[in-house]
Protein backbone atom coordinates (compact mmCIF):
# COMPACT_ATOMS: atom_id res chain seq x y z
CA UNK A 1 0.00 0.00 0.00
CA UNK A 2 1.16 3.73 -0.76
CA UNK A 3 2.89 5.84 2.09
CA UNK A 4 -0.32 8.13 1.17
CA UNK A 5 -3.28 5.89 0.65
CA UNK A 6 -5.35 8.31 -1.23
CA UNK A 7 -6.80 6.85 -4.65
CA UNK A 8 -7.27 8.21 -8.12
CA UNK A 9 -10.89 8.95 -7.43
CA UNK A 10 -10.78 10.69 -3.51
CA UNK A 11 -7.50 13.02 -5.34
CA UNK A 12 -10.25 13.64 -8.20
CA UNK A 13 -12.95 14.33 -5.71
CA UNK A 14 -10.63 16.50 -3.40
CA UNK A 15 -9.87 18.51 -5.71
CA UNK A 16 -13.20 18.81 -7.92
CA UNK A 17 -14.61 20.05 -4.08
CA UNK A 18 -11.88 23.15 -3.96
CA UNK A 19 -12.78 23.92 -7.85
CA UNK A 20 -9.33 22.92 -8.87
CA UNK A 21 -8.69 20.23 -11.87
CA UNK A 22 -5.09 19.65 -11.27
CA UNK A 23 -2.21 18.50 -8.59
CA UNK A 24 -0.41 21.20 -10.24
CA UNK A 25 -2.43 24.17 -9.46
CA UNK A 26 -3.17 22.82 -5.94
CA UNK A 27 0.78 24.04 -5.41
CA UNK A 28 0.90 26.96 -7.96
CA UNK A 29 1.27 29.40 -4.88
CA UNK A 30 4.83 27.51 -4.66
CA UNK A 31 7.57 29.12 -5.71
CA UNK A 32 9.25 27.54 -8.89
CA UNK A 33 12.60 27.70 -7.93
CA UNK A 34 11.31 26.07 -4.72
CA UNK A 35 9.12 23.23 -6.06
CA UNK A 36 10.82 19.58 -6.09
CA UNK A 37 11.68 18.69 -9.66
CA UNK A 38 9.54 15.19 -9.08
CA UNK A 39 8.18 13.11 -6.86
CA UNK A 40 8.65 9.85 -8.55
CA UNK A 41 9.94 7.90 -6.46
CA UNK A 42 11.82 4.01 -6.71
CA UNK A 43 9.81 1.08 -6.08
CA UNK A 44 10.18 0.06 -2.33
CA UNK A 45 13.15 -2.89 -1.57
CA UNK A 46 13.24 -5.97 0.77
CA UNK A 47 14.45 -5.68 4.07
CA UNK A 48 17.62 -7.04 2.69
CA UNK A 49 18.42 -4.94 0.16
CA UNK A 50 17.70 -2.12 2.31
CA UNK A 51 20.33 -3.57 4.80
CA UNK A 52 22.63 -3.97 2.02
CA UNK A 53 22.22 -0.02 0.91
CA UNK A 54 22.70 1.52 4.03
CA UNK A 55 25.17 -0.65 4.39
CA UNK A 56 26.95 0.88 1.98
CA UNK A 57 26.21 3.94 2.82
CA UNK A 58 27.88 3.82 5.90
CA UNK A 59 30.81 1.99 4.11
CA UNK A 60 31.53 5.71 3.16
CA UNK A 61 32.38 7.39 6.79
CA UNK A 62 35.62 7.01 7.61
CA UNK A 63 34.47 5.88 11.51
CA UNK A 64 37.87 4.34 12.64
CA UNK A 65 39.88 8.40 12.92
CA UNK A 66 42.07 9.01 16.14
CA UNK A 67 40.13 11.77 17.13
CA UNK A 68 41.61 15.28 18.31
CA UNK A 69 38.37 17.55 16.94
CA UNK A 70 36.73 19.28 20.02
CA UNK A 71 35.33 22.86 19.78
CA UNK A 72 32.28 21.38 22.09
CA UNK A 73 32.22 18.01 21.23
CA UNK A 74 34.22 15.42 22.99
CA UNK A 75 35.23 12.05 22.51
CA UNK A 76 34.85 10.89 25.66
CA UNK A 77 34.58 6.95 26.67
CA UNK A 78 31.17 5.86 27.68
CA UNK A 79 30.84 3.11 29.98
CA UNK A 80 28.88 0.25 28.78
CA UNK A 81 26.46 0.65 31.84
CA UNK A 82 25.14 3.70 30.53
CA UNK A 83 23.49 2.05 27.59
CA UNK A 84 22.47 -0.41 29.37
CA UNK A 85 20.70 1.43 32.08
CA UNK A 86 18.60 4.05 29.61
CA UNK A 87 17.62 1.08 27.18
CA UNK A 88 15.16 -0.13 29.78
CA UNK A 89 12.26 0.34 28.46
CA UNK A 90 10.49 2.04 31.48
CA UNK A 91 13.07 4.52 30.96
CA UNK A 92 13.49 4.68 27.02
CA UNK A 93 9.76 4.95 26.16
CA UNK A 94 8.44 7.17 29.00
CA UNK A 95 6.92 10.40 28.46
CA UNK A 96 6.63 13.38 29.68
CA UNK A 97 5.71 13.08 33.30
CA UNK A 98 2.70 15.20 34.23
CA UNK A 99 0.68 12.17 35.84
CA UNK A 100 3.36 12.36 39.40
CA UNK A 101 1.45 8.96 40.82
CA UNK A 102 2.36 6.81 37.70
CA UNK A 103 5.43 8.53 37.12
CA UNK A 104 7.66 8.21 40.27
CA UNK A 105 10.69 6.43 38.29
CA UNK A 106 11.02 8.98 35.99
CA UNK A 107 10.83 12.00 38.10
CA UNK A 108 13.20 11.12 40.46
CA UNK A 109 15.80 9.95 37.89
CA UNK A 110 15.10 13.66 36.85
CA UNK A 111 15.47 15.08 40.41
CA UNK A 112 18.34 13.19 40.96
CA UNK A 113 20.06 14.80 37.51
CA UNK A 114 19.21 18.12 38.77
CA UNK A 115 20.72 17.73 42.39
CA UNK A 116 24.24 16.55 40.36
CA UNK A 117 24.33 19.23 37.87
CA UNK A 118 23.26 21.94 40.55
CA UNK A 119 26.67 20.31 42.95
CA UNK A 120 28.15 20.27 40.05
CA UNK A 121 28.19 23.96 39.12
CA UNK A 122 27.46 25.34 42.13
CA UNK A 123 24.30 26.43 41.61
CA UNK A 124 21.33 26.71 43.74
CA UNK A 125 18.65 25.01 41.16
CA UNK A 126 18.68 23.31 37.25
CA UNK A 127 16.48 22.86 35.56
CA UNK A 128 15.34 19.20 33.94
CA UNK A 129 17.23 19.86 31.08
CA UNK A 130 17.58 21.46 27.29
CA UNK A 131 17.61 20.54 23.86
CA UNK A 132 21.66 20.96 24.11
CA UNK A 133 24.65 23.97 24.71
CA UNK A 134 23.41 26.32 21.80
CA UNK A 135 19.87 26.38 23.15
CA UNK A 136 20.50 26.39 27.01
CA UNK A 137 23.17 29.80 26.36
CA UNK A 138 20.22 31.48 23.87
CA UNK A 139 17.57 30.54 26.46
CA UNK A 140 19.68 32.18 29.28
CA UNK A 141 19.54 35.06 27.45
CA UNK A 142 16.53 35.33 27.17
CA UNK A 143 16.08 35.10 30.67
CA UNK A 144 18.96 37.52 31.74
CA UNK A 145 16.45 40.11 29.76
CA UNK A 146 13.38 38.88 31.29
CA UNK A 147 14.82 39.23 34.68
CA UNK A 148 16.79 42.58 34.41
CA UNK A 149 13.95 44.46 31.78
CA UNK A 150 17.23 45.61 29.91
CA UNK A 151 17.54 45.37 26.09
CA UNK A 152 21.55 44.97 25.73
CA UNK A 153 23.50 41.39 25.47
CA UNK A 154 27.25 41.92 25.76
CA UNK A 155 28.92 38.54 23.88
CA UNK A 156 32.67 37.22 24.29
CA UNK A 157 33.74 35.86 20.66
CA UNK A 158 35.77 33.07 22.29
CA UNK A 159 32.11 32.05 23.67
CA UNK A 160 31.45 28.93 20.81
CA UNK A 161 30.75 30.25 17.30
CA UNK A 162 28.12 27.79 16.84
CA UNK A 163 26.10 28.65 19.85
CA UNK A 164 26.39 32.61 18.40
CA UNK A 165 25.14 31.67 15.30
CA UNK A 166 22.16 30.40 16.98
CA UNK A 167 21.67 33.70 19.03
CA UNK A 168 21.77 35.45 16.34
CA UNK A 169 18.80 33.15 15.03
CA UNK A 170 16.84 33.63 17.91
CA UNK A 171 17.39 37.61 18.67
CA UNK A 172 16.86 38.40 14.74
CA UNK A 173 13.02 39.32 15.00
CA UNK A 174 13.59 40.27 18.87
CA UNK A 175 13.69 43.29 20.56
CA UNK A 176 17.21 43.26 22.07
CA UNK A 177 20.82 44.31 20.79
CA UNK A 178 23.42 42.00 20.65
CA UNK A 179 27.41 43.04 20.68
CA UNK A 180 30.37 40.58 20.10
CA UNK A 181 33.69 41.59 21.65
CA UNK A 182 36.70 40.69 20.67
CA UNK A 183 38.73 37.88 22.25
CA UNK A 184 41.93 39.81 23.97
CA UNK A 185 45.43 38.96 23.05
CA UNK A 186 46.08 36.62 25.87
CA UNK A 187 43.08 34.61 24.35
CA UNK A 188 40.80 35.42 27.06
CA UNK A 189 37.93 37.94 27.66
CA UNK A 190 38.98 41.65 26.59
CA UNK A 191 37.81 43.30 30.50
CA UNK A 192 38.26 46.92 28.96
CA UNK A 193 36.53 46.30 26.03
CA UNK A 194 33.49 44.57 27.86
CA UNK A 195 33.69 47.45 30.21
CA UNK A 196 33.69 50.01 27.74
CA UNK A 197 30.34 48.54 26.17
CA UNK A 198 28.44 47.78 29.51
CA UNK A 199 26.25 50.40 30.70
CA UNK A 200 23.18 50.60 32.67
CA UNK A 201 20.77 49.29 30.07
CA UNK A 202 23.12 45.70 29.76
CA UNK A 203 21.13 42.32 30.44
CA UNK A 204 23.86 40.46 30.49
CA UNK A 205 27.57 39.87 29.60
CA UNK A 206 27.42 36.36 28.03
CA UNK A 207 31.35 34.50 28.82
CA UNK A 208 32.75 30.59 28.17
CA UNK A 209 35.05 29.22 30.27
CA UNK A 210 37.34 27.10 29.18
CA UNK A 211 36.41 29.06 26.07
CA UNK A 212 36.06 27.83 22.30
CA UNK A 213 39.81 28.40 22.42
CA UNK A 214 40.12 26.01 24.70
CA UNK A 215 41.93 29.07 27.15
CA UNK A 216 40.80 29.12 31.24
CA UNK A 217 39.36 32.30 32.13
CA UNK A 218 38.23 32.76 35.75
CA UNK A 219 35.34 35.41 35.26
CA UNK A 220 34.80 36.65 39.05
CA UNK A 221 36.38 39.88 38.42
CA UNK A 222 33.62 40.52 35.20
CA UNK A 223 30.89 39.13 37.31
CA UNK A 224 31.31 41.97 40.28
CA UNK A 225 31.80 44.11 37.39
CA UNK A 226 28.20 43.06 35.84
CA UNK A 227 26.38 43.13 39.37
CA UNK A 228 28.06 46.79 39.73
CA UNK A 229 25.72 47.77 36.64
CA UNK A 230 22.50 45.95 37.27
CA UNK A 231 23.68 43.23 34.81
CA UNK A 232 23.97 39.48 34.82
CA UNK A 233 26.94 37.13 34.27
CA UNK A 234 26.01 34.24 32.18
CA UNK A 235 28.69 31.39 32.21
CA UNK A 236 28.59 28.02 29.47
CA UNK A 237 30.68 25.55 30.93
CA UNK A 238 32.48 21.80 29.55
CA UNK A 239 31.51 19.79 32.74
CA UNK A 240 33.81 17.22 32.99
CA UNK A 241 36.43 20.79 33.83
CA UNK A 242 34.74 21.37 36.79
CA UNK A 243 36.26 18.07 38.34
CA UNK A 244 39.47 20.04 38.34
CA UNK A 245 38.12 23.89 37.92
CA UNK A 246 36.32 26.84 39.83
CA UNK A 247 32.82 25.84 39.61
CA UNK A 248 30.49 29.22 38.18
CA UNK A 249 29.03 29.24 41.36
CA UNK A 250 32.54 30.02 43.09
CA UNK A 251 32.56 32.38 40.26
CA UNK A 252 29.62 34.22 41.55
CA UNK A 253 27.59 33.43 38.21
CA UNK A 254 23.87 34.12 37.63
CA UNK A 255 23.26 31.32 34.89
CA UNK A 256 25.57 28.40 34.09
CA UNK A 257 24.84 26.23 30.88
CA UNK A 258 27.03 23.79 29.33
CA UNK A 259 26.54 21.26 26.51
CA UNK A 260 25.99 18.08 28.27
CA UNK A 261 27.55 15.41 25.42
CA UNK A 262 30.50 14.76 27.73
CA UNK A 263 28.70 12.84 30.35
CA UNK A 264 27.83 9.66 28.73
CA UNK A 265 26.56 10.77 25.83
CA UNK A 266 29.09 9.52 22.44
CA UNK A 267 29.90 11.59 19.11
CA UNK A 268 26.50 11.21 16.91
CA UNK A 269 26.41 13.23 14.00
CA UNK A 270 25.29 16.54 16.06
CA UNK A 271 22.95 14.80 18.58
CA UNK A 272 20.49 14.35 20.00
CA UNK A 273 22.46 15.99 23.35
CA UNK A 274 21.84 17.61 26.07
CA UNK A 275 21.39 21.46 27.66
CA UNK A 276 22.30 22.08 31.10
CA UNK A 277 21.08 25.49 32.65
CA UNK A 278 21.24 25.88 36.89
CA UNK A 279 21.15 29.46 38.11
CA UNK A 280 20.53 30.83 41.28
CA UNK A 281 17.30 29.85 43.35
CA UNK A 282 16.07 33.77 43.52
CA UNK A 283 15.67 33.73 39.59
CA UNK A 284 13.74 30.24 39.47
CA UNK A 285 10.64 31.22 37.94
CA UNK A 286 12.21 32.87 34.85
CA UNK A 287 14.04 29.46 34.43
CA UNK A 288 12.54 27.70 30.65
CA UNK A 289 11.21 24.44 30.99
CA UNK A 290 10.36 22.57 33.89
CA UNK A 291 11.69 21.55 37.58
CA UNK A 292 11.06 18.69 39.51
CA UNK A 293 10.66 18.32 43.22
CA UNK A 294 10.34 16.75 45.96
CA UNK A 295 7.38 16.31 48.29
CA UNK A 296 6.04 13.51 50.93
CA UNK A 297 2.45 12.09 50.54
CA UNK A 298 -0.59 12.24 52.42
CA UNK A 299 0.80 9.03 54.65
CA UNK A 300 4.50 10.79 54.87
CA UNK A 301 6.34 8.82 52.13
CA UNK A 302 8.75 10.38 50.25
CA UNK A 303 7.51 11.27 46.41
CA UNK A 304 8.86 13.89 43.91
CA UNK A 305 6.18 16.03 41.34
CA UNK A 306 6.65 18.41 38.70
CA UNK A 307 7.10 21.31 40.97
CA UNK A 308 7.51 23.87 38.31
CA UNK A 309 6.03 22.61 34.56
CA UNK A 310 5.76 24.34 31.12
CA UNK A 311 1.83 23.18 30.38
CA UNK A 312 1.32 27.39 30.89
CA UNK A 313 3.14 28.14 27.79
CA UNK A 314 0.53 26.72 25.64
CA UNK A 315 -2.15 29.48 26.15
CA UNK A 316 0.22 32.27 27.87
CA UNK A 317 1.55 33.05 24.04
CA UNK A 318 3.88 35.55 24.10
CA UNK A 319 4.01 36.03 27.83
CA UNK A 320 5.51 32.72 28.08
CA UNK A 321 8.70 32.22 30.29
CA UNK A 322 9.71 30.22 26.92
CA UNK A 323 8.38 28.34 23.95
CA UNK A 324 10.82 24.91 25.23
CA UNK A 325 7.88 22.58 26.45
CA UNK A 326 9.61 19.42 26.47
CA UNK A 327 13.39 18.33 27.84
CA UNK A 328 15.89 15.95 27.08
CA UNK A 329 14.72 13.10 29.76
CA UNK A 330 16.88 10.38 28.52
CA UNK A 331 19.90 12.26 27.59
CA UNK A 332 19.74 13.51 31.38
CA UNK A 333 19.28 10.45 32.88
CA UNK A 334 22.81 9.01 30.49
CA UNK A 335 24.16 12.05 32.12
CA UNK A 336 23.14 10.86 35.94
CA UNK A 337 24.43 7.37 34.94
CA UNK A 338 27.43 8.55 33.74
CA UNK A 339 28.36 10.68 36.80
CA UNK A 340 26.99 7.83 39.31
CA UNK A 341 29.55 5.90 37.69
CA UNK A 342 32.41 7.76 37.40
CA UNK A 343 31.53 9.24 41.07
CA UNK A 344 33.02 12.80 42.69
CA UNK A 345 36.94 11.62 42.88
CA UNK A 346 35.94 9.58 39.41
CA UNK A 347 35.25 12.72 37.80
CA UNK A 348 38.28 14.83 39.34
CA UNK A 349 40.84 11.56 37.97
CA UNK A 350 39.19 12.02 34.72
CA UNK A 351 39.93 15.99 34.69
CA UNK A 352 43.29 15.78 35.34
CA UNK A 353 44.08 12.65 32.49
CA UNK A 354 42.24 15.30 29.98
CA UNK A 355 44.33 17.82 31.55
CA UNK A 356 47.91 16.14 31.49
CA UNK A 357 47.69 14.88 27.96
CA UNK A 358 46.50 18.16 26.37
CA UNK A 359 49.66 20.00 28.17
CA UNK A 360 51.67 16.56 26.98
CA UNK A 361 50.46 17.15 23.90
CA UNK A 362 51.09 20.83 22.98
CA UNK A 363 54.71 20.53 24.10
CA UNK A 364 55.09 17.55 21.56
CA UNK A 365 53.52 20.14 19.05
CA UNK A 366 55.76 23.22 19.94
CA UNK A 367 58.77 21.68 19.26
CA UNK A 368 58.06 21.17 15.58
CA UNK A 369 59.49 24.20 13.67
CA UNK A 370 57.28 27.15 12.86
CA UNK A 371 54.92 25.94 15.00
CA UNK A 372 53.52 28.37 17.19
CA UNK A 373 51.15 28.67 20.69
CA UNK A 374 48.84 31.51 19.75
CA UNK A 375 47.63 32.00 23.02
CA UNK A 376 49.68 32.25 25.93
CA UNK A 377 46.88 31.29 28.64
CA UNK A 378 46.31 28.50 30.96
CA UNK A 379 44.75 25.70 29.43
CA UNK A 380 42.36 22.65 30.52
CA UNK A 381 42.10 19.88 27.58
CA UNK A 382 42.38 22.01 24.17
CA UNK A 383 44.49 24.59 22.86
CA UNK A 384 44.85 26.37 19.56
CA UNK A 385 48.47 26.21 17.29
CA UNK A 386 49.15 28.65 14.49
CA UNK A 387 50.82 26.82 11.65
CA UNK A 388 52.77 27.63 8.79
CA UNK A 389 50.26 26.41 6.63
CA UNK A 390 46.27 26.61 6.03
CA UNK A 391 44.63 24.95 8.59
CA UNK A 392 42.45 23.15 6.52
CA UNK A 393 44.57 21.78 4.24
CA UNK A 394 46.93 20.17 6.93
CA UNK A 395 43.80 18.47 8.12
CA UNK A 396 42.83 16.77 5.15
CA UNK A 397 45.95 15.58 4.74
CA UNK A 398 46.07 14.47 8.21
CA UNK A 399 42.69 12.42 8.02
CA UNK A 400 44.71 10.12 5.11
CA UNK A 401 47.00 9.26 8.02
CA UNK A 402 44.15 8.01 9.76
CA UNK A 403 43.81 11.23 12.49
CA UNK A 404 41.60 13.56 12.63
CA UNK A 405 43.62 16.35 13.74
CA UNK A 406 41.49 19.04 15.19
CA UNK A 407 39.00 22.11 14.03
CA UNK A 408 40.56 24.82 11.45
CA UNK A 409 39.49 28.22 13.37
CA UNK A 410 39.27 30.68 10.02
CA UNK A 411 35.86 28.52 9.74
CA UNK A 412 34.68 31.05 12.15
CA UNK A 413 37.39 33.72 12.62
CA UNK A 414 38.54 35.17 9.29
CA UNK A 415 42.01 36.28 10.99
CA UNK A 416 43.04 32.70 12.03
CA UNK A 417 43.07 30.22 8.85
CA UNK A 418 46.29 28.88 9.82
CA UNK A 419 44.95 28.03 13.05
CA UNK A 420 44.05 24.61 14.59
CA UNK A 421 41.58 23.74 17.68
CA UNK A 422 43.40 20.70 19.26
CA UNK A 423 41.02 18.75 21.78
CA UNK A 424 42.53 15.59 23.93
CA UNK A 425 40.46 13.26 25.99
CA UNK A 426 41.00 10.43 28.72
CA UNK A 427 40.84 8.11 25.43
CA UNK A 428 44.14 9.48 23.51
CA UNK A 429 47.29 7.85 24.61
CA UNK A 430 51.14 8.84 24.54
CA UNK A 431 51.70 6.42 21.51
CA UNK A 432 48.05 8.30 19.45
CA UNK A 433 49.91 12.13 20.34
CA UNK A 434 53.12 11.22 19.20
CA UNK A 435 51.80 9.46 16.22
CA UNK A 436 49.95 12.79 15.12
CA UNK A 437 53.26 15.00 16.61
CA UNK A 438 55.14 13.34 13.83
CA UNK A 439 52.83 13.05 11.18
CA UNK A 440 52.13 16.74 11.67
CA UNK A 441 55.85 17.60 11.20
CA UNK A 442 56.36 15.27 8.05
CA UNK A 443 53.43 17.11 6.42
CA UNK A 444 54.47 20.91 7.46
Amino acid sequence: MPYISNTDEERAKMLAELGLNSIEKLFKDIPPELMSSSFNLPKGKSELEVRRFIKELASKNITDLICFLGGGFYDHFVPAAVGAITSRSEFYTAYTPYQAEVSQGTLQSIYEYQSVISSLTGMDVTNASLYDGGTAICEAIMMAVRITRKKKIIVDEAVNPIYRKMLHSYAANLNFESIDVPVGKDGRADRKTIESELDNNTACIVLQNPNFFGCIDDVSDLADLAHTSGSLIILSTYPVSLGILKSPGEMNVDIATGEGQSLGLGLCFGGPYLGLMATRSKYIRQMPGRIVGETADKNGKRGFVLTLQTREQHIRREKATSNICSNEALCALSALVYLTLVGKHGLRELAELCNVKACYARKRFLEIPEIKQKFDSPIFNEFTLELPANAEDVISKLVHKGIMAGFPLGRYYKNMKNCILVALSEKRTKKEIDFFAESLGEIL
